[in-house]
């Protein structure tokens, strides 16, 4: 129906199970006086390109980690790394229930910071190497990290005269050297962890359809608590996190031609998007998307088990 295009329906408030996103003050993470706080550090610099930081973590007091700046790094650079919510999670991560230091059968010792992307004032990427040691071995475990945050993906679902069809984007994905059919997605802007508002938005802006929050349903609330209700694409390189959402509708068949072949674009972030319609049947087949696919997934097993609202 004509309900889904843009100018349609208001955005309303709708509980989601919660989501544990932990954020603290800089006050707390860069407390250079005050023995208080869940960190101790000192930040110096013998010259322009060796600027270096000192913190004690809760779990290893009296074992410093030594952050420090790769060569060309700025101290602008390096004071934005340090101070962003991006390295901050990554710390808590370390040491939360599940977290890679919480036996005590590692040490973190010393961050390089390597590089900083800016998406405009706030901070996208983040490159480091950390060295985190095995007591038991002696040895490192593998630290290289490419740091970007929580970020959200939405599987769309139209049935129209009796086919369910999945809305996508194709569009240049310079790192793979190729365009991409993939789930609508897009990264949380700021630290309140507002996955499914950004869902919403990221569809709004991407397909140029309008979604009611109320009809999202977050595929990744079915997962195992043990999980942190996230799902990594590649854990072995990214701190990527992604709640997965489904949006489900029915429309008439004019709307289906209407998206097909769409172009969308956001000239600020250099995207130019092409909408595309595909029989939800197929959809496995045709995508290389790892979002889609666990969307797919995880969507077949919650209608398996009966978890998904009428």
């Amino acid at each position: 129906m004509t309900k889904l295009l843009r100018s349609l329906l208001p955005v309303s408030a709708f509980a989601l199970p919660k989501r544990h996103v932990v954020s603290f003050s800089l006050a707390q993470f860069l407390h250079r006086r005050s023995t208080a706080g869940p960190f101790r550090s000192r930040m110096s610099a013998t010259s322009s390109t060796s600027l270096n930081h000192s913190i004690s973590l809760p779990g290893q007091l009296g074992q410093p980690v030594q952050i420090v700046a790769a060569p060309g790094l700025s101290d602008s650079e390096f004071r934005v790394a340090i101070e962003s919510s991006l390295f901050r999670q990554w710390l808590k991560n370390l040491e939360s229930e599940n977290g890679v230091l919480a036996n005590q059968d590692m040490t973190l010792t010393h961050v390089l910071i390597q590089g900083v992307d800016m998406f405009g004032k706030q901070i996208g990427f983040l490159k480091f190497k950390a060295d985190v040691i095995d007591k038991g071995t002696g040895k490192k475990v593998p630290g290289i990290v490419f740091a970007r945050g929580p970020a959200v993906a939405v599987l769309i679902l139209l049935e129209s005269e009796g086919t369910t069809y999945a809305v996508l984007t194709e569009q240049a994905r310079v790192p793979t050297g190729r365009f991409v059919l993939e789930l609508p997605a897009g990264m949380l802007d700021d630290d309140k962890g507002d996955f499914v508002g950004t869902a919403v938005r990221e569809v709004e802006e991407e397909i140029g359809i309008h979604l009611k929050v109320e009809d999202m349903v977050d595929l990744t609330a079915f997962l195992d608590p043990s999980t942190g209700f996230k799902v990594f694409p590649s854990p072995g390189g990214c701190d990527e996190e992604l709640g997965l959402f489904l949006y489900r509708g029915h429309v008439d068949k004019n709307i289906i031609t209407q998206l097909e072949g769409k172009e969308t674009s956001l000239a600020e972030h250099g995207e130019l998007i092409t909408v595309r319609v595909v029989p939800y049947e197929k959809l496995w087949r045709m995508t290389p998307d790892a979002k889609a696919l666990m969307a797919i997934a995880i969507y077949e097993m919650a209608k398996k088990e009966g978890l998904l609202p009428q």
